[in-house]
Protein backbone atom coordinates (compact mmCIF):
# COMPACT_ATOMS: atom_id res chain seq x y z
CA UNK A 1 0.00 0.00 0.00
CA UNK A 2 3.15 2.79 0.46
CA UNK A 3 4.32 1.84 -2.30
CA UNK A 4 1.10 2.51 -4.25
CA UNK A 5 0.54 5.52 -2.38
CA UNK A 6 4.06 6.91 -3.18
CA UNK A 7 4.05 5.44 -6.79
CA UNK A 8 0.74 7.98 -7.46
CA UNK A 9 2.04 10.72 -5.60
CA UNK A 10 5.08 11.11 -7.78
CA UNK A 11 3.36 9.86 -11.37
CA UNK A 12 0.36 12.95 -9.88
CA UNK A 13 3.48 15.47 -8.80
CA UNK A 14 4.40 15.02 -12.53
CA UNK A 15 1.14 15.00 -14.34
CA UNK A 16 0.55 18.16 -12.79
CA UNK A 17 3.76 19.75 -13.94
CA UNK A 18 2.81 18.79 -17.27
CA UNK A 19 -0.64 20.42 -17.32
CA UNK A 20 0.97 23.58 -15.85
CA UNK A 21 3.13 23.98 -18.02
CA UNK A 22 0.47 23.36 -20.96
CA UNK A 23 -1.68 25.81 -18.96
CA UNK A 24 1.03 28.34 -18.72
CA UNK A 25 1.72 28.11 -22.94
CA UNK A 26 -1.99 28.86 -23.50
CA UNK A 27 -3.09 31.58 -20.75
CA UNK A 28 0.59 33.50 -21.60
CA UNK A 29 0.67 32.82 -25.72
CA UNK A 30 -2.72 32.03 -26.53
CA UNK A 31 -4.61 34.57 -23.61
CA UNK A 32 -6.84 31.60 -22.52
CA UNK A 33 -7.95 32.65 -19.12
CA UNK A 34 -6.15 30.56 -16.60
CA UNK A 35 -7.54 29.07 -13.46
CA UNK A 36 -6.72 32.23 -11.50
CA UNK A 37 -10.12 33.26 -13.54
CA UNK A 38 -12.11 30.71 -12.03
CA UNK A 39 -10.78 32.27 -8.45
CA UNK A 40 -11.49 35.41 -9.62
CA UNK A 41 -14.89 35.15 -10.72
CA UNK A 42 -15.92 33.11 -7.54
CA UNK A 43 -13.62 35.22 -5.10
CA UNK A 44 -11.94 32.08 -4.28
CA UNK A 45 -8.82 32.12 -2.23
CA UNK A 46 -8.45 36.22 -1.67
CA UNK A 47 -9.17 36.92 -5.21
CA UNK A 48 -10.74 39.60 -5.69
CA UNK A 49 -13.76 39.50 -9.02
CA UNK A 50 -12.44 40.54 -12.21
CA UNK A 51 -13.41 44.30 -13.50
CA UNK A 52 -15.10 42.92 -16.45
CA UNK A 53 -17.11 39.24 -16.62
CA UNK A 54 -16.17 36.38 -18.25
CA UNK A 55 -17.74 35.56 -21.63
CA UNK A 56 -19.49 31.91 -21.19
CA UNK A 57 -16.90 30.84 -23.46
CA UNK A 58 -13.95 32.06 -21.35
CA UNK A 59 -15.27 30.50 -18.54
CA UNK A 60 -15.46 27.18 -19.88
CA UNK A 61 -11.71 27.78 -20.39
CA UNK A 62 -11.33 28.29 -17.24
CA UNK A 63 -12.91 25.70 -15.84
CA UNK A 64 -11.13 22.96 -18.54
CA UNK A 65 -7.56 24.52 -17.41
CA UNK A 66 -8.51 23.57 -13.64
CA UNK A 67 -10.25 20.42 -14.81
CA UNK A 68 -6.88 19.35 -16.22
CA UNK A 69 -5.09 19.67 -13.01
CA UNK A 70 -7.82 17.03 -11.25
CA UNK A 71 -7.88 14.80 -14.63
CA UNK A 72 -4.08 14.78 -14.01
CA UNK A 73 -4.51 13.02 -10.68
CA UNK A 74 -6.84 10.76 -12.10
CA UNK A 75 -4.60 9.46 -14.68
CA UNK A 76 -1.88 9.09 -12.75
CA UNK A 77 -4.39 6.84 -10.45
CA UNK A 78 -5.21 4.71 -13.09
CA UNK A 79 -1.75 4.76 -14.64
CA UNK A 80 -0.22 3.50 -10.62
CA UNK A 81 -3.34 0.98 -10.69
CA UNK A 82 -2.59 -0.66 -13.89
CA UNK A 83 1.36 -1.07 -13.84
CA UNK A 84 1.34 -2.46 -9.86
CA UNK A 85 3.89 -4.57 -11.19
CA UNK A 86 6.69 -1.77 -11.37
CA UNK A 87 8.64 -0.76 -8.61
CA UNK A 88 9.76 2.13 -6.72
CA UNK A 89 13.17 1.63 -8.55
CA UNK A 90 11.26 1.44 -11.71
CA UNK A 91 9.78 4.70 -11.42
CA UNK A 92 12.82 6.49 -10.45
CA UNK A 93 14.79 5.42 -12.86
CA UNK A 94 11.98 6.70 -15.34
CA UNK A 95 11.77 9.78 -13.64
CA UNK A 96 15.55 10.18 -14.05
CA UNK A 97 15.21 9.28 -17.95
CA UNK A 98 12.94 12.20 -17.84
CA UNK A 99 14.89 14.78 -16.67
CA UNK A 100 18.17 13.80 -19.12
CA UNK A 101 15.85 13.84 -21.86
CA UNK A 102 15.17 17.49 -21.06
CA UNK A 103 18.65 17.79 -20.14
CA UNK A 104 20.22 16.75 -23.32
CA UNK A 105 17.54 18.58 -25.45
CA UNK A 106 18.49 21.95 -23.49
CA UNK A 107 22.12 21.22 -23.85
CA UNK A 108 21.40 20.55 -28.01
CA UNK A 109 19.54 23.95 -27.52
CA UNK A 110 22.04 26.53 -26.64
CA UNK A 111 25.12 24.59 -28.44
CA UNK A 112 23.07 25.18 -31.78
CA UNK A 113 21.39 28.46 -31.56
CA UNK A 114 24.64 29.75 -29.64
CA UNK A 115 26.90 28.70 -32.39
CA UNK A 116 24.72 30.23 -34.85
CA UNK A 117 23.51 33.84 -33.17
CA UNK A 118 27.17 34.16 -32.78
CA UNK A 119 27.78 33.13 -36.63
CA UNK A 120 24.80 36.06 -37.49
CA UNK A 121 25.94 38.69 -34.98
CA UNK A 122 29.90 38.33 -36.40
CA UNK A 123 28.67 38.71 -40.07
CA UNK A 124 26.67 41.52 -39.12
CA UNK A 125 29.18 43.32 -37.61
CA UNK A 126 31.59 42.89 -39.65
CA UNK A 127 29.05 43.81 -42.65
CA UNK A 128 29.68 40.58 -44.40
CA UNK A 129 25.94 39.25 -43.90
CA UNK A 130 24.39 41.00 -46.92
CA UNK A 131 26.82 38.92 -49.21
CA UNK A 132 25.62 35.50 -47.55
CA UNK A 133 22.30 36.62 -47.50
CA UNK A 134 20.42 39.58 -48.97
CA UNK A 135 20.44 43.13 -47.49
CA UNK A 136 16.38 42.37 -46.74
CA UNK A 137 17.01 39.27 -44.80
CA UNK A 138 20.10 41.30 -43.27
CA UNK A 139 17.79 43.86 -42.28
CA UNK A 140 15.22 41.21 -40.66
CA UNK A 141 18.30 39.41 -38.62
CA UNK A 142 18.77 42.81 -36.99
CA UNK A 143 15.41 42.25 -35.24
CA UNK A 144 14.11 39.57 -32.37
CA UNK A 145 10.81 38.89 -33.55
CA UNK A 146 12.30 38.04 -36.57
CA UNK A 147 15.56 35.70 -35.63
CA UNK A 148 13.39 33.69 -33.03
CA UNK A 149 11.03 31.65 -35.83
CA UNK A 150 13.07 31.81 -38.15
CA UNK A 151 16.60 30.79 -36.73
CA UNK A 152 15.99 29.75 -32.89
CA UNK A 153 13.07 27.97 -33.41
CA UNK A 154 13.87 24.98 -36.24
CA UNK A 155 16.93 24.38 -33.84
CA UNK A 156 15.12 24.38 -30.77
CA UNK A 157 13.08 21.36 -32.78
CA UNK A 158 16.04 19.90 -34.11
CA UNK A 159 17.28 19.59 -30.76
CA UNK A 160 14.20 17.87 -29.36
CA UNK A 161 14.96 15.27 -32.10
CA UNK A 162 18.68 15.07 -31.90
CA UNK A 163 18.34 14.76 -27.98
CA UNK A 164 15.80 12.00 -28.36
CA UNK A 165 18.50 9.82 -30.23
CA UNK A 166 21.22 10.77 -28.39
CA UNK A 167 22.29 9.29 -24.89
CA UNK A 168 25.46 11.39 -23.49
CA UNK A 169 24.02 14.62 -21.40
CA UNK A 170 26.38 16.36 -23.56
CA UNK A 171 26.59 19.29 -20.76
CA UNK A 172 30.25 17.78 -19.71
CA UNK A 173 31.24 18.77 -23.52
CA UNK A 174 29.47 22.22 -22.55
CA UNK A 175 32.53 22.90 -19.98
CA UNK A 176 35.14 22.68 -22.41
CA UNK A 177 32.82 25.10 -24.91
CA UNK A 178 33.02 27.68 -22.50
CA UNK A 179 36.55 27.31 -21.96
CA UNK A 180 37.54 27.54 -25.14
CA UNK A 181 35.10 30.34 -25.78
CA UNK A 182 37.27 32.12 -23.14
CA UNK A 183 40.80 31.42 -24.67
CA UNK A 184 39.22 33.10 -27.99
CA UNK A 185 38.59 36.10 -26.22
CA UNK A 186 41.55 35.98 -24.38
CA UNK A 187 43.62 35.45 -28.18
CA UNK A 188 41.81 37.92 -29.87
CA UNK A 189 41.92 41.09 -27.01
CA UNK A 190 45.48 41.03 -26.21
CA UNK A 191 46.98 39.45 -29.50
CA UNK A 192 44.82 40.71 -32.46
CA UNK A 193 43.13 43.68 -30.49
CA UNK A 194 39.47 42.32 -31.31
CA UNK A 195 36.69 41.84 -29.40
CA UNK A 196 32.96 42.15 -29.97
CA UNK A 197 29.81 42.13 -27.60
CA UNK A 198 28.52 38.70 -28.94
CA UNK A 199 31.89 36.87 -28.10
CA UNK A 200 30.55 37.37 -24.18
CA UNK A 201 27.20 36.78 -24.90
CA UNK A 202 28.37 33.54 -25.95
CA UNK A 203 30.78 32.93 -22.99
CA UNK A 204 27.51 34.13 -20.50
CA UNK A 205 25.21 32.03 -22.53
CA UNK A 206 26.75 28.62 -22.38
CA UNK A 207 28.08 29.10 -18.56
CA UNK A 208 24.55 29.93 -17.57
CA UNK A 209 23.10 26.90 -18.91
CA UNK A 210 26.13 24.98 -17.94
CA UNK A 211 25.27 25.80 -14.47
CA UNK A 212 21.77 24.90 -14.53
CA UNK A 213 20.98 22.35 -16.82
CA UNK A 214 23.98 20.05 -14.85
CA UNK A 215 22.30 20.46 -11.03
CA UNK A 216 20.23 17.87 -11.83
CA UNK A 217 22.28 15.28 -12.94
CA UNK A 218 24.69 16.25 -10.61
CA UNK A 219 21.58 15.17 -7.56
CA UNK A 220 21.27 11.72 -9.25
CA UNK A 221 25.13 11.52 -8.91
CA UNK A 222 25.28 12.75 -5.38
CA UNK A 223 27.54 15.40 -6.57
CA UNK A 224 25.82 18.04 -4.97
CA UNK A 225 27.16 19.74 -1.85
CA UNK A 226 25.94 18.22 1.67
CA UNK A 227 27.40 18.17 5.03
CA UNK A 228 28.29 14.24 5.39
CA UNK A 229 29.26 14.90 9.10
CA UNK A 230 25.91 13.13 10.24
CA UNK A 231 24.77 11.28 7.14
CA UNK A 232 27.68 9.48 6.38
CA UNK A 233 26.98 7.65 9.82
CA UNK A 234 23.65 7.09 9.27
CA UNK A 235 22.24 3.68 8.06
CA UNK A 236 20.91 3.25 4.44
CA UNK A 237 17.15 3.13 5.77
CA UNK A 238 17.87 6.36 7.34
CA UNK A 239 19.43 7.71 4.48
CA UNK A 240 16.53 6.88 2.47
CA UNK A 241 14.07 8.48 4.82
CA UNK A 242 16.05 11.83 4.97
CA UNK A 243 16.37 11.79 1.10
CA UNK A 244 12.78 10.89 0.44
CA UNK A 245 12.04 13.88 3.46
CA UNK A 246 14.27 16.04 2.12
CA UNK A 247 13.30 15.96 -1.60
CA UNK A 248 9.62 16.41 -1.00
CA UNK A 249 9.73 19.20 1.67
CA UNK A 250 12.40 21.20 0.19
CA UNK A 251 13.48 19.97 -3.02
CA UNK A 252 10.01 19.84 -5.11
CA UNK A 253 8.62 22.79 -2.84
CA UNK A 254 11.29 25.06 -3.80
CA UNK A 255 11.18 24.30 -7.69
CA UNK A 256 7.35 24.59 -7.30
CA UNK A 257 8.03 27.85 -5.80
CA UNK A 258 10.44 28.77 -8.77
CA UNK A 259 7.89 27.77 -11.48
CA UNK A 260 4.90 29.36 -9.76
CA UNK A 261 6.33 32.59 -9.56
CA UNK A 262 8.39 32.56 -12.38
CA UNK A 263 5.56 31.55 -15.02
CA UNK A 264 2.45 32.60 -12.66
CA UNK A 265 1.87 35.53 -15.12
CA UNK A 266 2.74 37.70 -18.23
CA UNK A 267 4.63 39.79 -16.03
CA UNK A 268 6.65 37.21 -13.86
CA UNK A 269 10.65 37.07 -14.25
CA UNK A 270 10.57 34.10 -16.84
CA UNK A 271 7.56 35.00 -18.63
CA UNK A 272 8.42 38.35 -19.24
CA UNK A 273 11.39 38.21 -21.27
CA UNK A 274 10.25 34.93 -23.62
CA UNK A 275 7.00 36.74 -24.42
CA UNK A 276 8.71 39.75 -25.43
CA UNK A 277 12.12 37.85 -26.97
CA UNK A 278 14.30 40.25 -24.52
CA UNK A 279 17.84 40.96 -25.92
CA UNK A 280 21.08 42.72 -24.37
CA UNK A 281 21.12 46.21 -25.30
CA UNK A 282 24.28 45.77 -27.58
CA UNK A 283 23.04 46.12 -31.34
CA UNK A 284 25.37 43.78 -32.93
CA UNK A 285 25.52 41.13 -29.43
CA UNK A 286 23.51 37.73 -29.32
CA UNK A 287 19.57 38.12 -29.03
CA UNK A 288 19.62 35.07 -26.59
CA UNK A 289 18.77 36.66 -23.53
CA UNK A 290 15.12 35.71 -23.40
CA UNK A 291 16.34 32.34 -23.55
CA UNK A 292 18.33 32.45 -20.58
CA UNK A 293 15.57 33.41 -18.42
CA UNK A 294 14.13 30.06 -19.98
CA UNK A 295 17.05 28.49 -18.13
CA UNK A 296 15.69 28.79 -14.86
CA UNK A 297 12.59 26.71 -16.44
CA UNK A 298 14.35 24.18 -17.41
CA UNK A 299 16.46 24.44 -14.02
CA UNK A 300 12.85 24.06 -12.14
CA UNK A 301 11.39 21.44 -14.35
CA UNK A 302 14.45 18.94 -14.24
CA UNK A 303 15.34 19.07 -10.78
CA UNK A 304 11.58 18.88 -9.48
CA UNK A 305 11.33 15.31 -11.78
CA UNK A 306 14.60 14.11 -10.44
CA UNK A 307 13.54 15.13 -6.95
CA UNK A 308 10.61 12.85 -7.67
CA UNK A 309 12.62 10.17 -8.91
CA UNK A 310 15.20 10.67 -5.75
CA UNK A 311 12.14 10.83 -3.43
CA UNK A 312 11.12 7.72 -4.71
CA UNK A 313 14.27 5.59 -4.16
CA UNK A 314 14.56 6.96 -0.85
CA UNK A 315 11.35 5.27 0.17
CA UNK A 316 12.38 1.87 -1.54
CA UNK A 317 15.86 2.45 0.44
CA UNK A 318 13.60 2.84 3.83
CA UNK A 319 11.90 0.06 2.89
CA UNK A 320 15.22 -1.94 2.50
CA UNK A 321 14.28 -3.06 -1.26
CA UNK A 322 16.99 -4.33 -3.47
CA UNK A 323 19.28 -2.08 -5.57
CA UNK A 324 19.89 1.24 -5.19
CA UNK A 325 23.53 3.30 -5.93
CA UNK A 326 24.29 2.85 -2.38
CA UNK A 327 23.90 -0.91 -2.85
CA UNK A 328 25.59 -0.60 -5.75
CA UNK A 329 28.53 1.11 -4.10
CA UNK A 330 28.83 -1.39 -1.41
CA UNK A 331 28.86 -4.62 -4.50
CA UNK A 332 31.63 -3.09 -5.97
CA UNK A 333 33.81 -2.40 -2.77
Amino acid sequence: MVVFLFRILGWSLAAILFVFLVNNYLVIWRDWPGIVAVFAQWQWFGKSAPGQALSAAELGLAWGQLAAYFAAIVGAFFYVSHSRDQSLRDDSERFAAMANYVIRAAFWTVLLVGAADALISFLRVEDLLSAVVGEEITTELGRAHYRWPVVHMPLLLASLVIAAFTRSLGFTWLALLVVVAELLIVFSRFVFSYEQAFMGDLVRFWYAALFLFASAYTLLEEGHVRVDVLYASFSRKTKGLINAVGSLVLGIALCSVILVLGMGGKANIINSPLLSIEVSQSGFGMYVKYLMAGFLAVFAVSMLIQFIGYMLSGIADFRGEPGGRDADADLIH
